[in-house]
């Protein structure tokens, strides 16, 4: 009689246990407050409840039946695939791993962006102001924000928050505005045709996070490429420059004589007749005070800037470049070298094996100086694949080893002079530096076919921020090319970053960023006309039917 009584008392115990662990839970999730009250309902049934599964399973050897056994092993197995499961999407949520197999990296954020927004000096925001979220518009606001907790984004409804859209100025749905402290700036308007772009709120990114601005100016009279659109003109590399808060001006040295002071970069893009020889002194005492030139040269001209190249140990050689590579790979033709090899410096850093290609364009010759650090920019490929024709005239281009120059050949080299000079001051010798051994191109000792290894990047030196005083170097960079940059090829591949780069680089601004510009998506459309697409019907739904059926009969025919 007492055990019955006591298998009673047990059961009524093990109820008990249910019934608290529901009373806790109730009172947790009601008062919305996990205090003592609650924990204690909960932690005593569990007790209770273990306690009688125990007991239960005594008194009926519960635990040595097989089923049991076989339930408990499904049971464990379950438990842990549910934990493993867990793990994973808690890494997942927490470490983001994401692969992009598009062509052109079109989901994965450019270097240059990742690089800016990861460095952001304050809080920014990105207000869009429309009804509908794109898909693709989120994804690449969620791409910048996983870069830096200081970059967030918001979708606002115009008619929903009409103070904020009259704060912004917000004039139709569509509207994108960056936001940093009490600085706005419209990105760009989004609609059903032009998805927000990544260019565009990158530059306007760093436009607004970056408080300094240079000035460039470029030298005009010797019939230079135009800034404004136009044939052979380089607007959109002056639009460029605008966006990544370069302010540009022409400058006519034989109205001036004198570069001007605020002048952080000179660009001399494509002359076609010489300078006259004061302007060409002018650009040598800018560059003495620590000034920075880049000098794009045209072949069939002569800029009458020998002299000041000499300084530097570079040469324009009067030849043709030639390269037959890229004829047969993308339809270039042999006088448009196609470069994929680039020297390990700030300005190529980034572009690995991608390609940028320069119509007409000459070769140059770097010879050591001292006191001058030069790294070769562009190379082309070794010969038999590029030389350097000396027959312009030609319509067949052949090598001709007695006149022309065996590849690889330099397009472009980035120099270094290093000086510390006042600018009220006249012109001090320049300190001795060690010179990395480039490769000497000359008419007389062809280069071998194999493609010498392009000299080390010196290590950067820590200067100071340059002023009107003090100067700490002088920076120059030579392209045997100025079509590159023009609009049209300006857009193509590398081109645009080696000109836009370039100009970062001789700003000598080290907070601005190196590297490879955003990507676009390329038009992958098929247009056919409708003779093709009725072609391509007839033959998708007539004749591959047809096809299929005819071959199903024969062997039919056949196997009877």
């Amino acid at each position: 009689m007492k055990i019955v009584v006591k298998k009673k008392l047990w059961k009524y115990l093990f109820w008990l246990g249910p019934f608290l662990i529901t009373v806790g839970l109730t009172v947790g999730l009601v008062s919305q407050q996990w205090g003592l009250i609650p924990l204690a309902f909960l932690i005593t049934g569990i007790v209770i409840s273990g306690l009688g599964i125990i007991w239960q399973s005594y008194q009926s050897n519960w635990w040595r039946r097989r089923s049991t056994q076989a339930g408990t092993n499904a049971l464990v197995a379950t438990l842990a695939v549910l934990a493993i499961l867990g793990l994973i999407n808690f890494l997942g949520t927490r470490y983001h791993l994401r692969a992009d197999l598009t062509e052109t990296q079109l989901f994965t954020l450019a270097p240059q962006s990742r690089e800016l927004v990861r460095v952001l000096p304050q809080p920014v925001k990105v207000w869009v102001f429309d009804i509908n979220q794109n898909p693709q518009d989120r994804e690449l606001l969620e791409n910048y924000q996983r870069q830096s907790s200081k970059f967030k984004y918001e979708y606002i409804d115009p008619q929903a928050r009409p103070g904020l859209a009259e704060k912004f100025g917000v004039k139709d749905y569509g509207e994108v505005y960056l936001e940093s402290g009490d600085k706005r700036q419209l990105v760009q308007t989004v609609n059903e045709n032009e998805r927000l772009s990544e260019v565009r709120l990158t530059s306007r990114l760093q436009q607004l996070t970056n408080s300094t601005t240079a000035k460039v100016y470029l030298l005009q009279g010797h019939g230079e490429r135009q800034l404004s659109p136009g044939k052979g003109a380089i607007s959109q590399a002056i639009q460029g420059l605008g966006d990544k808060n370069f302010t540009t001006s022409p400058l006519n040295l034989g109205e001036t004589s004198k570069v001007p002071q605020d002048a952080a970069v000179v660009i001399v893009a494509g002359p076609k007749r010489g300078l006259f020889e004061g302007e060409v002194k002018a650009l040598q005492e800018y560059l003495n005070r620590g000034g920075n030139l880049l000098l794009m040269i045209d072949p069939n001209t002569d800029p009458k800037v020998d002299s000041l190249l000499q300084e530097w140990g570079v040469r324009l050689d009067n030849r043709l470049a030639v390269d037959v590579s890229g004829e047969s790979v993308v339809g270039l033709g042999p006088a448009t070298p196609l470069v994929t090899e680039y020297g390990q410096h700030p300005i190529t850093k980034d572009f690995r094996n991608g390609n940028s290609f320069y119509p007409i364009a000459r070769p140059l010759e770097i010879t050591s100086v001292p006191g001058v650090e030069a790294i070769p920019l562009l190379r082309t490929k070794p010969y038999p694949k590029s030389w350097a024709e000396s027959d312009l005239q030609s319509e067949k281009l052949e090598f001709n080893a007695d006149k022309d120059l065996k590849g690889p050949l330099t397009l472009g080299v980035a120099l270094t002079r290093k000086a510390v000079k006042s600018a009220s001051t006249p012109q001090a010798a320049p300190t001795p530096s060690p010179l990395p051994s480039p490769t000497t191109q000359s008419k007389a000792s062809p280069t071998p076919s194999a493609s010498p290894a392009l000299p080390p990047s010196p290590a950067p030196t820590p200067s100071p921020t340059p002023s009107s005083q003090t100067a700490t170097e002088s920076r120059l960079v030579v392209l045997g090319n100025s079509d590159f940059a023009t609009d049209g090829l300006f857009q193509q591949q590398l081109n645009g970053d080696v000109f836009l780069n370039s100009v970062t680089w001789l700003s000598q601004q080290e907070k601005q960023p190196l590297s490879i510009r955003p990507k676009e998506p390329k038009n992958r459309r098929i247009t056919l006309t409708t003779t093709q697409a009725n072609l391509l019907i007839l033959s998708s739904l007539l004749v591959l039917p047809l096809i299929g059926f005819a071959i199903a009969v024969i062997i039919w025919w056949k196997r009877r």
